[in-house]
């Protein structure tokens, strides 16, 4: 049976579903907070993403315009998400203490679609894939992890246009980590020297990487405000682990070449 009726603004968004999708195990008031911020960064995960399989798309495609503008929209939504730890400061570690404990074992470091993006930015771990069961997620780590990484696209994207990237770095493991390059490095400075639009394809992608440092240095402050040096929510290592991923780029290669240019 067709329903005719017309579309809603809440029908549209399926409110009812994502307004019904928060069930605070306690009674503090700061649980529901909590749930919420969380709930707005997976949104976010998703559309990031979105943008970056786009963003893959046109770099494949050889289309500059738009592989600037998709980076400009990841870059911002990155900005709102490192936003977004303000107003989970504003929660007290006493307030997050009242209820912590009926968050059981679950934790911010099983979230997925958060791995899923580290994958797409180049990160290769099989260790990150085995903390999950067998099961769509672990599949979509999985997956992101044997696929070409962004920075995999970008040289795919030069070689397009006529740079000699180097034969290894075009046909490496898509399994294993990318590590730098001198040879690559060569490159990448004449890529700046010619000033076209790959170079501020290169602005962009440091503007990116600067960008997930941001975040990750504050979240670690922010679980350090929070927790302290106390062992994280479901067992993790929490601070201390966070600390471990602090000033590690996702493009080596682009922030090696600064001291060239």
């Amino acid at each position: 049976m067709t329903d005719n009726a017309a579309l809603t603004y809440s029908k549209y968004l399926a409110l009812d579903d994502v307004l019904d999708a928060q069930h605070p195990r306690s009674t503090e008031h700061d649980e529901m907070l909590f749930i919420v911020i969380h709930q707005v960064y997976e949104l976010w995960f998703k559309q990031l993403l979105h943008e970056f399989a786009r963003l893959q798309r046109m770099l494949t495609n050889g289309e500059t315009a738009h592989a600037l503008h998709t980076l400009k929209r990841s870059l911002t939504i990155l900005k709102v998400v490192v936003a977004q730890i303000d107003v989970l400061e504003t929660m007290t570690p006493r307030q997050f203490t009242s209820f912590r404990e009926r968050l059981d074992a679950s934790s911010g470091f099983q979230s997925a679609q958060f791995r899923e993006v580290e994958a797409v930015l180049g990160r290769r771990d099989a260790r990150v894939v085995k903390h999950y069961p067998e099961g769509p997620h672990r599949d979509r780590i999985g997956a992101a992890m044997s696929r070409p990484s962004i920075f995999d696209s970008f040289l795919g994207y030069l070689a397009a246009h006529d740079y000699a990237v180097p034969h290894d770095r075009l046909h490496r493991d898509l399994s294993l980590p990318l590590e730098p390059s001198p040879e690559l490095q060569k490159v990448l400075l004449k890529v700046y020297r010619d000033d076209a639009g790959a170079a501020q394809i290169c602005e962009r992608l440091v503007d990116l990487d600067e960008g997930l440092q941001e975040w990750r240095y504050r979240h670690v402050k922010m679980v350090e405000r929070t927790i302290g040096d106390k062992t994280g929510t479901g067992g993790s290592a929490g601070a201390k682990y966070l600390r471990s991923t602090l000033f590690t780029p996702i493009f080596p290669d682009l922030w090696a070449v600064r001291s060239e240019l």
